[in-house]
Order: structure tokens, then C-alpha cells, then sequence
């Protein structure tokens, strides 16, 4: 039950830090789910041992671990349209 709470909020989370970062229209339900998965993997490596709130991944579903899986998720489309904007100018 667990995992399913994980990859609906993994979901929500990756389709708000995608609206934040006006990829939404690139973006379907399963690129969410994965944004958001990975986002808060890498906010729990990064942002967890600065701040000390754990993330959606370490079955923190409060409002600071929501709040850090949301921005280690926007960090993550933000590094991604930094290698995509890149990539298309040495070409």
C-alpha cells in the first residue's frame, strides 16, 4: 500500500515542479511519476543532510518532506533543461 501512496505522490509532485518549470506540456503522467521519484532522491542527497527533513522516499509524507521532494524535483528539471538547452547550441 505503501509503494502505491509513493508513486501517486512521486506523480503530484513531479507535474507541480513540471508546472513550475513550464515543462508540463513535454511531460506525461509516467515522466511525472519519475520526475518526482527521482527529485526526491536527489533532495534527500543534497537537501536532507543541510536541512534534516527527510523526503517522500524515506516514507516522509509530511508538508517539509513534501515541500523538499517539490524542490529537489524542480532542481532535477532544472539541471535537464540546462543539458537540453546546451545540447542544442554546440550543434
Amino acid at each position: 500500500m505503501n509503494f502505491i501512496i509513493w508513486v501517486i505522490v512521486g506523480g503530484v509532485i513531479g507535474w507541480l515542479a513540471s508546472i513550475i518549470m513550464k515543462t508540463d506540456a513535454q511531460q506525461g503522467l509516467l515522466l511525472n511519476v519519475i520526475v518526482g521519484i527521482l527529485g526526491a532522491f536527489l533532495a534527500g542527497v543534497v537537501l536532507t543532510p543541510m536541512l534534516g527533513i527527510a523526503t517522500i522516499n524515506q516514507s516522509n509524507f509530511s508538508l517539509p518532506g513534501l515541500l523538499v521532494s517539490l524542490v529537489g524535483a524542480v532542481i532535477l528539471l532544472a539541471i535537464v533543461n540546462l543539458f537540453r538547452r546546451g545540447g542544442m547550441r554546440m550543434r
